[in-house]
């Protein structure tokens, strides 16, 4: 009878095992998410990338039923935060906001610490959004085309002013350079302000920024808006044409702004946060408080049409610095 009580016992012990590891994971899931969670985005606090990170948030948190903490860790163009992001833990409790230059750094920098298609596991996009090319309103230039015709008469004289070297505001001047011909140089800024501040004080010619924070300065009438870089016209500058109105053909630049996760986050909660996402970018006011923020038009996605973006855009950019024969950093 001895060996019938250790069978029983071994059974029960068998169960106990068996439970637990059968029901630890769903469970976590199920319950997803419990606990706050933290957002991380790479930009200046006040800035495009952080005011579209607690729109979201806020958005999320109603759904979730749990408050999302929006925390900014600027730098590197973005790559600071992608790589805490790609180091948390894979649980659904620290999430990121990237914009296009997570894509760029891939063909900006010599090495990242993280791939950024492989190291993450992507939720949705969120918006996309043009950019601006602009400049004070007592310059020569009345267009774009006008632009370009004072820059092919002085090769390299010209200057352009952007938030930061490898940001999709430089890359856009970069590729306008190939495509219309010309040699405008590049001068970094640390953010919008500054790069406003100095066109605004003559120390650049020319600017790349943001519609929603050059709007106000362009209906002023202190800068002239030459051209916005999306095939389209915005609504927000809807008198400001397009780079292709101005005879560039398939010129295009639209930056983005999506969420991620890190690699390995299990699936229930990705499908979880997807779906949330999703319901959220249909709220009404929420996607009109997302469109005023950037000057864009929202628009989410499946993970697998997110990372398809940022494989494509990794090519298309890694083309134009490779063009410009920019170097890497």
């Amino acid at each position: 009878m001895l060996w019938m009580k250790r069978l029983a016992a071994a059974i029960f012990l068998l169960g106990i095992f068996l439970g637990t590891g059968l029901t630890a994971h769903p469970a976590s899931a199920e319950t997803y998410p419990s606990r706050p969670i933290r957002l991380l985005h790479g930009f200046a606090a006040g800035g495009a990338a952080d005011t579209l990170s607690r729109i979201v948030a806020d958005g999320l948190s109603k759904k979730l039923g749990q408050p999302i903490i929006v925390e900014a860790k600027p730098g590197a163009g973005g790559n600071i935060a992608a790589d805490a992001i790609a180091k948390a833990a894979p649980d659904g409790y620290t999430l990121g906001l990237v914009t296009g230059a997570h894509a760029i750094s891939a063909a900006t920098y010599k090495s990242l610490a993280y791939q950024p298609a492989e190291s993450f596991e992507m939720i949705s996009t969120l918006v996309y959004y043009a950019l601006v090319i602009a400049v004070r309103n007592d310059y020569p230039a009345k267009s774009l085309g006008d632009l370009i015709t004072i820059a092919k008469e002085k090769p390299g004289a010209l200057s352009f002013g952007s938030v930061g070297f490898g940001s999709t505001h430089h890359l856009a001047g970069e590729l306008l350079n190939a495509t219309a011909g010309v040699e405008i140089v590049h001068v970094p800024y640390r953010g919008d302000s500054q790069s406003i501040t100095a066109l605004l004080g003559g120390e650049v010619p020319v600017i790349v920024g943001t519609p929603v924070l050059l709007a106000p300065q362009i209906q002023s009438g202190a800068i002239r808006g030459l051209a916005v870089t999306s095939p389209t016209r915005t609504a927000l500058l809807p008198d400001v044409p397009t780079v292709q109105e101005a005879g560039i053909k398939g010129y295009d630049v639209r930056t983005w702004a999506g969420l991620l996760a890190p690699k390995g986050t299990p699936p229930a909660i990705m499908a979880t946060l997807n779906a949330a996402t999703l319901e959220v970018l249909r709220d009404p006011d929420i996607k009109q408080r997302l469109e005023t923020a950037v000057g864009g038009e929202v628009r989410g996605s499946s993970p697998a049409e997110m990372k398809a973006l940022i494989e494509t855009e990794i090519t298309k950019w890694t083309g134009v610095v490779e063009r410009a024969k920019l170097p890497k950093i």
